[in-house]
């Protein structure tokens, strides 16, 4: 297979942590990067991954939740497998 010089522009910091990332793995960047391309021909298509975020009602209601928990106010529990499902069934 002949092999040629493959030239990106990419963010130095981003370069630098996928370099650490792959040392750690024990394998070459340009090998990690070879099985995404490969990857991508077989399976023509692009996955962007991003954990999920949570607008800012969602937010608010999540931190009232815990703070609820905290104050063991409307909350119940913990419930027993049997209990969640008595629970669930009433609903």
């Amino acid at each position: 297979m002949e092999k040629i010089l493959l030239n990106i522009k990419t963010d130095k910091k981003l370069k630098e942590e996928a370099q650490l990332a792959a040392r750690e793995l024990g394998l070459p960047l340009g090998t990690i990067i070879n099985a995404y391309l490969k990857e991508f021909i077989r399976e023509k298509r692009v996955i962007f991954s991003a954990p999920p975020v949570p607008n800012r009602r969602t937010q608010k209601l999540l931190m009232q939740i815990i703070k609820d928990i905290r104050g063991r106010k409307n909350a119940r529990g913990p419930f027993t497998h049997k209990e969640a499902l008595q629970y669930l069934d009433r609903l």
